[in-house]
């Protein structure tokens, strides 16, 4: 059989299973309990996996913010402390456009099954929620291909942009950190940046030399979709070579529920407290190893993820994905003459889903591509220092089935790019800018002619500069305006058929122009001692925003047009460009109320050493179709969260809430409206350390509770609000406990 191929047989996701780890799970256990490897821990993931806080809803929505997390609570401050992130191509200093990270103790404490749902609640941050199986970010309301998903700062390959039940394949587990970066430095990134870049961070090609040998191992169990999940990482080298070993197993039920849903699944009841058909298994894992020499390194990593799911829009149709992907990493460093290093990053990337119904294999995606990607950092120009660069992708994508929306197509693109950056005795200012040129080809299908065919070129521009100014020791300005372009992807031209998943008859236009916006964003951020605040005002305004708009009509899922109203008929809903405005602002902060450098002397339970802070977030999107007035689709309420963050010694705690408002400004095209809720959630975790011989490990042990009232609520950013209500409510209660070692 060929490797492309993906088997015939669906993918066994029982609605009951054993009350045991899968395998890898049982490998993570092991690692837990046995002996050690190494003869001292890494002392720098020691320090923060010691000092950082566990919250019930731990947030960050600036660089700076995540930077004070595993900081000492009485450390003296100058100034806002500066992060390293990864999406900086400088590597440096404090960033000037928004900036998050999550690592450590607080993205293991809000760890999902999904990336868009790890990340949903961050400030400025939602998710496309498909369901417990399958989301993207949304970024301040910009969701889909203007979202660039990044691994370790390289391109990714999959189908999760095209339809919202296809789903990213990245794992948490494995993760060691997760990046959302807006501003100048994401135009370097592609025109698939204009609402932000997200960079999954696993360090399977390692960058750094590494000293003996590390690793981490986590075990996870939960009642609401009665998770068995396990992950372990082993790294070991010197200063000439390193080797990275991943792996990792997810294994759910059909998620838990607050109200009882019908369910036509075979094997299942037919009405139950459970989402039908949310049931997934998850495994995959990575070998990775890097060389070193004087001037730099050179690596390569191999890595599978494979992941059998419900699709929860049908009670008999399941997903199975696999996605195996073949990585470059390697830096020169020159420091001489015009050039202090050059890097170089490229990848190959076999993705294929099949769905499945009922049991017999349906429509299967592919998407097969490569990735080249140079960055050359110049030498400063007195107080100016920067990077330029050339990427090049290509794939090739085809849908074969009864399903398939879109034609066979090829796309390629090749960009120039610069960031650069100036420090002021202020501040700095940052610039970026952009050129590519980007073809789009289709080729039809073998098996319908309703394609079109033909091949589209583009030549994108996009530039943004920004600026950060230091008032006083304690504030900072930001502001950020960019022009961007982005060129029309495959299926917003060629798009011609059913798609389950909208619920429609999508219909591309090939036609289509480049997507066109100005945005501009205005932010300050306070810190002082352990308080601290950010708050940023965004607006963006497209004079050419492609999505989604009905038409009016129906067509059977043959194709033929019928009058509206008719039974078992789609709604055609047709790729156009419309005239659009986003506008909102976010905000976060840190409030210390008792505790050293608090503001009350007083102790919690006579312990002089505990702290008790107060965590505040909020965020709110505005997005107007300019051509008819209505609101956009999927945009994301009013939200506002709290959460007391108590530490003491070796214990963390967190008890908080999430108001969503009712999201009432929703398009007249049958999009539904979602009520008000809150959702209330708590964490516990105790550090401590165990020794094997001379081998100490580092332990995490964290219990989360999420949806404490058990309430039900619909998410206003999901697609299943609308196409499939009641089927897809947010989970309900759920405890899910774990522990997490690091040697």
């Amino acid at each position: 059989m060929n490797s492309h191929t993906p088997t015939a047989r669906a993918p066994r996701i029982a609605p009951s299973r054993r009350a045991t780890l899968r395998p890898l799970a049982w490998v993570a256990l092991l690692a837990l309990s046995g002996p050690g490897l190494v003869p001292a821990a890494h002392a720098q993931s020691a320090a923060t996996t010691a000092q950082a806080p566990v919250a019930a809803q731990p947030t960050a929505t600036t660089a700076t913010t995540v930077a004070t997390a595993a900081n000492a609570p009485n450390a003296p401050t100058a100034r806002l402390p500066e992060v390293t992130v990864t999406g900086n191509p400088l590597g440096a200093a404090a960033t000037v456009a928004p900036a998050a990270q999550l690592s450590g103790d607080a993205l293991t404490l809000r760890t999902q099954s999904t990336l868009g749902e790890t990340l949903d609640g961050l400030p400025g941050v939602s998710s496309t929620y498909f369901g417990p199986n399958a989301s993207r970010p949304i970024i301040r309301g910009l969701d889909g291909d203007r979202i660039r998903i990044l691994q370790n700062s390289g391109a990714t390959l999959d189908a999760s942009a095209l339809s919202f039940d296809h789903a990213v394949p990245t794992e948490a587990l494995v993760t060691e950190r997760i990046e959302v970066l807006r501003g100048p430095a994401a135009l370097l990134y592609g025109g698939s940046a204009v609402g932000g870049v997200v960079n999954v961070i696993d360090n399977r090609i390692p960058r750094e030399p590494i000293n003996g040998v590390t690793g981490k191992a986590e075990a996870a169990a939960a009642t609401g979709n009665g998770e068995r999940s396990g992950g372990a990482m082993v790294e070991g080298g010197n200063d000439r070579y390193a080797l990275h070993v991943d792996v990792f197993d997810r294994d759910t039920d059909d998620v838990r529920a607050p109200a009882d849903l019908a369910c036509e699944k075979p094997g299942s009841p037919g009405l139950a407290r459970r989402i039908c058909n949310s049931a997934s298994h998850t495994r995959g894992g990575a070998v990775g190893g890097t060389v070193f020499f004087d001037r730099g390194y050179l690596g390569a990593s191999a890595s599978t993820y494979r992941n059998d799911y419900g699709t929860v829009a049908e009670d008999d149709v399941t997903i199975g994905m696999r996605s195996n992907r073949y990585a470059l990493d390697g830096e020169w460093r020159i420091d001489a003459g015009p050039l202090q290093s050059i890097k170089m990053q490229a990848s190959h990337t076999d993705y294929v889903h099949t769905e499945f119904e009922g049991g017999e294999a349906g429509t299967t995606f592919r998407n097969r591509g490569n990735d080249l990607r140079l960055e050359a950092k110049h030498a400063p120009l007195g107080a100016l220092q920067g990077v330029i660069g050339l990427q090049a992708e290509s794939s090739r994508f085809s849908a074969v089935g009864e399903e398939a929306f879109a034609p066979y197509s090829r796309s390629r693109s090749t960009a120039l790019f610069a960031h650069e950056e100036l420090a002021t005795g202020w501040g700095k200012l940052t610039f970026g800018a952009r050129t590519e040129q980007v073809s789009v080809e289709s080729f039809g299908s073998a098996d319908t002619d309703r394609f079109d065919t033909g091949k589209h070129t583009f030549h994108p521009h996009s530039a943004a500069v920004g600026a950060l100014v230091n008032l006083a020791p304690d504030w900072q300005l930001t502001s950020n305006l960019s022009v961007t372009q982005r060129a029309p992807k495959d299926y917003e031209l060629f798009a011609n058929g059913p798609h389950i998943a909208t619920g429609a008859w999508e219909t591309g236009d090939s036609r289509l122009g480049l997507e066109k916006a100005t945005s501009i964003d205005v932010g300050a951020a306070w810190k002082s001692g352990p308080d601290r605040f950010a708050v940023t005002a965004f607006y963006s305004r497209f004079s050419n925003y492609i999505g989604l708009t009905p038409t009016g009509a129906s067509l059977t899922e043959d194709g033929e047009r019928v009058p509206a109203g008719t039974a078992d008929a789609l709604p055609e809903y047709r790729y156009e460009g419309v005239r659009a405005k986003f506008y909102g602002l976010e905000a976060s902060g840190s409030v210390r109320l008792v505790g050293e450098s608090g503001l009350a002397s007083a102790t919690l339970f006579g312990d002089t050493a505990s702290t008790l802070d107060l965590q505040l977030r909020g965020d709110i999107v505005r997005a107007t179709n300019e051509d008819t007035g209505e609101p956009l689709p999927r945009i994301a309420p009013l939200r506002l969260g709290s959460t007391l963050a108590w530490a003491s010694g070796p214990w963390r705690a967190g008890v908080g809430f999430d108001h969503l408002a009712a999201q009432n400004r929703v398009p007249s095209d049958g999009t539904r409206a979602t009520g008000a809720y809150t959702l209330w959630n708590a964490s516990l975790g105790y550090h401590t350390q165990m020794q094997f011989g001379a081998t100490r490990s580092n332990l995490l042990w964290y219990a989360r509770l999420d949806n404490i009232t058990d309430k039900l609520a619909y998410s206003a950013t999901s697609i299943l609000t609308t196409t499939a209500f009641p089927k897809s409510p947010l989970p309900g209660r759920s405890l899910k406990v774990g522990v997490k070692a690091t040697f």
